[in-house]
């Protein structure tokens, strides 16, 4: 049950003595970096004084465009030849961010994915096969060396080729998976095409899902077309990549491992921590990195402390599901509107399919959403009275919930771009 437990159950006081000496050494460790001693001496910021946990409040906050300013080694606590691994972002939105790691690094990380997995029954005897990208992207490896550290057999699969993943799921009766959500959907009607069912051909029993904002209703559809238990995970690059948060068998939140990191919650507006229980931006602090500390890191996204003890002994917090980022946020006529809200009300509909895109559009400064939305192939048969109430439906079951009214186009089973990788839910072609 416990890969080690009396880290895992370790009284709260006893855990805050540890987290507080652990900080003391990050910060030193930290100076070291030019980006933090530059702020340091800025700030007038003399670490001896931050003596508990609640003085991290006292600490520079850190942003991804932080990261970037000081590409390739602004961030580095330690000498280049002491590093043995990087990773970095995909850049998609401007210039990468980069996360150094030591030998140490590394071994903190597999033990913390280790942890991670072992919590929900994965044991030296199963057969894992890992559904991510290899390379800079920290999700592939960070699972496979988890895995093997605890002693199960890796399948290193990498993402795509879908009609292969299949294979080697049947033929080496693999009983674990890692893959995006999206792409879980998108496989499972790869399956169907090559007359394979999941719950009877296969031996997968366990699924570990995250990478992209999902919803319960998703990962519950997911649960019952391939007959397995799918467990959220929480992990960023910034902060080591998997193994930063994960569900343990009673799926009620993400254990934070603690030993590891500082987590706060924040107003995004006004930078204020906000009370136990209520949704603000996620802020993170490692505290074992050595090659690369980063202090009070703002992920961008938005989740809550789940109040009260856990029911399965283990005494670090829990975060709930991510709701989404504060950059994914759309805001379309004075309104807030997140993709994984629209996809939440899409999967309670009956006759949806597994697929959808919202598309925003600007036409003389008046803006509108399209989402076009796969039915299932049952639904898409002719009756036209019968597509035309559903698509009534979802517009007033969108509307009541983001209040807006969008266009809803109901498009054919598989016709919408699928993706192997983090599904593209939103089209922006407005200008500014």
């Amino acid at each position: 049950m416990y890969w080690e437990k009396e880290i895992e159950t370790m009284d709260r006081a006893e855990l805050s003595k540890l987290q507080a000496a652990r900080l003391g050494e990050t910060l030193e460790r930290a100076r070291k970096s030019p980006h933090y001693k530059r702020c340091f001496e800025e700030m007038g910021l003399e670490i001896g004084r931050i003596r508990t946990v609640a003085d991290v409040e006292r600490l520079p906050l850190t942003t991804k465009e932080d990261l970037r300013e000081n590409w390739p080694y602004g961030f580095l606590a330690c000498s280049r030849d002491e590093l043995i691994r990087m990773h970095s972002s995909s850049g998609t939105t401007g210039r990468a961010t980069v996360v150094f790691h030591t030998a140490s690094d590394i071994e903190a990380w597999a033990n913390l994915v280790a942890r991670s997995m072992y919590m929900t029954g994965i044991r030296r005897s199963d057969v894992f096969q890992n559904m991510m990208t290899y390379g800079l992207f920290t999700g592939g490896l960070g699972f496979h060396y988890g895995a093997e550290k605890i002693g199960a057999l890796v399948i290193p699969a990498g993402a795509g080729n879908s009609k292969r993943q299949i294979q080697l799921m049947r033929d080496f009766e693999t009983t674990a998976i890692h893959i995006i959500p999206s792409y879980a959907l998108h496989l499972s009607s790869v399956f169907a095409e090559v007359g394979v069912d999941p719950r009877r051909d296969t031996k997968l029993r366990t699924a570990f899902i995250g990478a992209e904002p999902h919803s319960e209703k998703m990962r519950r559809k997911i649960e019952e077309l391939y007959g397995f238990r799918a467990f959220n995970s929480y992990g960023i690059s910034e902060m080591n990549g998997p193994g930063v948060a994960f569900e343990c068998p009673e799926q009620k939140g993400m254990h934070i491992w603690e030993d590891n990191f500082i987590v706060e919650i924040i107003d995004p507006v006004t930078l204020k921590p906000v009370p136990e229980g209520e949704e603000g931006e996620l802020v993170m602090t490692t505290l074992l990195r050595e090659g690369m500390p980063v202090l009070r890191y703002r992920t961008k996204d938005l989740t809550r402390i789940i109040p009260g003890p856990c029911p399965c002994g283990r005494t670090h917090r829990r975060i709930d599901r991510i709701k989404g980022r504060t950059d994914d946020m759309m805001i379309l006529k004075g309104v807030n509107i997140f993709p994984i809200q629209i996809e939440k009300k899409l999967m309670e509909i009956p006759g949806v399919g597994t697929n959808f895109v919202i598309i925003l559009d600007r036409v003389e400064y008046n803006d509108s959403m399209t989402v076009k939305v796969e039915v299932q192939k049952e639904f898409f048969g002719g009756n036209l009275g019968q597509l035309e109430a559903l698509r009534r439906r979802i517009v007033e079951e969108l509307k009541s919930d983001i209040l807006i009214t969008p266009r809803v186009d109901l498009v054919e089973p598989d016709s919408l771009p699928k993706s192997e990788g983090k599904a593209k839910r939103v089209i922006d072609n407005r200008k500014d």
